[in-house]
């Protein structure tokens, strides 16, 4: 398919984009929305098949950024930058290092219609470089006046989102012996391991890198579970917390699980698994409401000026906003999929007047 196609059948506001020929790089930077403010997005660093598969990623993460802003009823619209590199530099690197600063004047460019943070294979020392030529990124190191990493923020958010989950699929919010099995033990898998952990759970963990799911699994006293065996293991909550696509018209009817509540982004393969989880008695706790922990620590510490108290109370207000989006599936007899999406629709209409 080609760009022209790509973009007959986006929605977005805008899309800029480079070829960084001293790396062969392709910059992309799509804004979807500025309805209710910047587009806000982190930056994808990645190697693609093709510049179109790349384009791909930022036109439908820059959607799903919209509505997970608006969920969480930030003043910030959606966003995303994909750095599509014919190899990744390696962290530190000068290679890295110029193509950070020629990426950040292309955001610099953009006259602040769009503000960065990190994303896949990018952090707050790259969000460091980039805050070197402009203003429009958040995400900094704590040395470089941002509010580190936004893992942490990610971590805590789901922890809230799975109490409220369980709520709604058990009668009660308590984790002490709920078995959770976590897929993905990276900075927010892990963290959230030991969320859950302090809250009494169970854990199970997985990871396509064996040695990190080990790794977690001894720091906070669970089990390693097989990449292989994610699908079908029994646990009472399936928290995907690494790659998208993980739920599909194949894997929903082996979970043997009551809910679903992660950090990865995408979850559904297609809108339509959404009334598939709900058709197997699955609690879906749809991934860009549970997952809003680390835009609201990022908008809420370096933009909103919020003290800790105030966090701390957005953070637990994501089990607020899921339990608004679960009783309205109820009285409404639609996915809790389709009940956040128009939560968001309904913020970004009043927006948008």
């Amino acid at each position: 398919m080609s760009f022209d196609a790509f973009l007959r059948d986006w929605d977005g506001e805008s899309l800029v984009f480079r070829r960084d020929e001293p790396t062969g790089a392709w910059l992309f930077v799509a804004v979807h929305s500025t309805v209710l403010g910047p587009a806000m997005g982190g930056t994808r660093l990645k190697s693609y098949g093709s510049p179109e598969d790349a384009l791909r990623d930022a036109l439908r993460l820059s959607g799903a950024m919209t509505m997970k802003q608006a969920a969480a009823d930030l003043p910030y619209g959606g966003g995303k930058g994909v750095l599509a590199a014919p190899s990744v530099p390696a962290p530190g690197s000068e290679e890295r290092r110029r193509l950070l600063l020629r990426y950040a004047d292309v955001i610099e460019s953009m006259g602040g219609t769009y503000v960065t943070a990190a994303d896949m294979n990018t952090g707050q020392d790259d969000m460091d470089v980039i805050g070197e030529r402009t203003a429009h990124v958040l995400g900094r190191s704590n040395g470089h006046g941002g509010a580190g990493d936004p893992a942490i923020g990610t971590a805590i958010g789901v922890f809230h989102g799975i109490e409220a989950a369980c709520r709604e699929a058990f009668g009660t919010g308590t984790l002490d012996g709920r078995t959770v099995l976590i897929q993905g033990c990276g900075a927010v898998g892990d963290r959230l391991a030991g969320h859950l952990r302090d809250a009494g759970a169970t854990l199970l963990l997985s990871d396509v890198d064996g040695t990190r799911s080990a790794a977690t699994a001894a720091r906070v006293g669970g089990t390693v579970v097989a990449a292989d065996d994610v699908i079908g293991t029994p646990c009472d909550v399936y928290a995907p917390c690494a790659t998208g696509g993980v739920l599909t018209d194949e894997t929903i009817p082996r979970l043997a699980c009551r809910v679903v509540a992660g950090a990865a982004n995408n979850q559904l393969a297609t809108p339509g698994d959404g009334e598939r989880l709900r058709a197997a008695g699955v609690v879906y706790a749809p991934d860009y409401v549970v997952n809003a922990g680390g835009v609201i620590w990022l908008a809420g510490y370096e933009t909103l000026g919020w003290s800790e108290t105030a966090m701390d109370a957005r953070m637990e207000g994501i089990g607020d906003t899921l339990e608004r989006v679960f009783a309205s599936a109820r009285k409404t007899d639609i996915s809790t999929a389709e009940a956040a999406d128009r939560l968001a629709r309904a913020r970004l209409a009043a927006g948008s007047g």
